[in-house]
């Protein structure tokens, strides 16, 4: 009854990786009363030869209140079966369940050792998330349900706790998570950390600091724009350093033989050949692209490699009133868990983050009356900010040397491949964005 209810809820929300494909079966794999009426489940969703398992935390009343209508899952045997995440009266169960180390036979609530959970605050759900549900706690904490499960630990709990522990200050403060064991590995359910309530999205602010200075007169500079966004950039890259500095220290490192990074630049070129099969736009730009792939075959240096965030850019990081605050270390989503805790070389994060202010200054441009007249000043924003932030993340102990700088422009042009492809398939008017990045400096 339960599960084909869910079958044909599941389909509809945002989170589900199997969207296009019909579902072969589903099935309830676990189903734990945690307590007060919150049912914890984990579904197996079998679409073709693909199975993924989802958590779903689910409440069971016969008169559904208005304010939970949005949430319904389905009716059955006259009870209304509903998403109970949005219940904050159920949810304080999860708040206390980390507050108190309680075990609901699979599932288990830990707390970070060290820190007290008040109980108190209730939930709201934020909603403009697309693989997670982020619950926030009043103006303290801040609970991410991971939807899809991956069997291991996850990345952001790994490292956040990690670093809180050398008492990092670019990170927000881990206070509990919920576990349970999927094939046989501890398996992260969610994770609790600080919530920042005055902080500002990274993203937000570049955009705000584009916005000016495309707003004033002609000839007048980023540097000299109103909301010069260098600064930030500088201090950006500052933080980024010391984060690096962070996880070395706190996880194992090690070095890269040139063979190896040879087969890495082999790699891009696969993905070059594919994305060009598909985005005939970009073969005009195979040769730039090429040049530096040779670059970087040709350094005999080893890499240095150690953990990375992996998923770096202006929507990972916060702005509070003292400082830059890194977020969301899962490292990319849907890829498996190895590739994400994989050692890298920092050098990925920083060209991700130096293809983000690109993102920054041209995103406005999309479909823009005035791109044309623009596009000088969507440059000057873009260098400036990447100048600062790689200037700040040398001051801050990042390493950025001559043969390193060929191994970062080989990793944004495969960041930039990648992001061409995305576009083609997903917002095809953004395409101009990531095709910049392949003309010269």
């Amino acid at each position: 009854m339960l599960e084909d209810l869910l079958a044909r809820w599941i389909t509809r929300q945002r989170w589900f990786a199997g969207k296009g494909r019909p579902i072969d079966t589903l099935r309830i794999e676990s189903d734990t009363d945690l307590a007060g009426g919150l049912r914890h489940l984990i579904v197996e969703v079998a679409q073709g030869a693909v199975r993924d398992r989802y958590q779903v935390l689910v409440g069971t009343v016969p008169d559904l209140p208005d304010r939970l209508k949005h949430a319904l899952i389905g009716v059955a045997d006259g009870q209304h079966f509903y998403d109970a995440v949005h219940d904050h009266e159920l949810t304080h169960v999860l708040l206390e369940g980390m507050a108190h180390d309680t075990t609901s036979g699979p599932v288990r609530f830990r707390r970070v050792p060290g820190v007290e959970i008040g109980t108190s605050p209730r939930s709201l759900v934020l909603g403009a998330e697309q693989s997670n549900t982020s619950l926030v706690y009043g103006e303290a904490y801040i609970c991410k349900l991971f939807r899809r499960l991956i069997p291991g630990i996850n990345p952001e709990l790994e490292i956040t706790t990690a670093l809180a522990g050398r008492g990092a200050r670019h990170i927000a403060q881990p206070y509990g998570w919920m576990e349970a064991d999927l094939d046989g590995r501890a398996t992260t359910l969610a994770i609790m950390q600080e919530y920042l309530p005055t902080a500002n999205d990274g993203w937000d602010l570049a955009l705000a600091s584009v916005r000016d200075l495309y707003g004033q007169l002609p000839g007048v500079t980023a540097a000299e724009a109103g909301g010069d966004f260098a600064a930030e950039s500088y201090r950006l890259g500052v933080a980024t350093a010391e984060v690096h500095l962070e996880l070395a220290a706190a996880f194992p490192t090690d070095v890269v033989e040139p063979p190896e990074v040879k087969r890495m630049i082999e790699g891009f070129w696969r993905n070059l050949e594919r994305a060009v099969e598909e985005v005939p736009q970009l073969r005009r730009h195979v040769r730039v692209v090429e040049e530096a792939f040779h670059q970087v075959e040709a350094v005999t240096a080893r890499v240095p490699v150690q953990r990375v965030h992996g998923d770096y850019h202006l929507g990972q990081v916060m702005r509070t009133t003292t400082d830059w605050i890194i977020l969301d270390f899962e490292g990319e989503p849907g890829q498996p868990l190895e590739e994400r805790t994989a050692l890298a070389s920092p050098l990925r994060d920083v060209a991700g983050m130096l293809r983000s202010f690109d993102y920054a200054a041209r995103h406005l441009l999309a479909d823009h009356p005035d791109a044309e007249e623009l596009e000088e000043r969507a440059v000057d924003w873009s260098t400036r900010n990447r100048e600062a932030f790689l200037e700040g993340y040398v001051t801050g102990g990042g390493q950025v040397t001559e043969a390193d700088s060929a191994l970062l422009r080989a990793l944004e042009y495969g960041k930039a491949v990648y992001e061409v492809v995305y576009e083609a398939r997903n917002r095809p008017s953004w395409l101009p964005i990531p095709l910049a990045a392949f003309r010269a400096r």
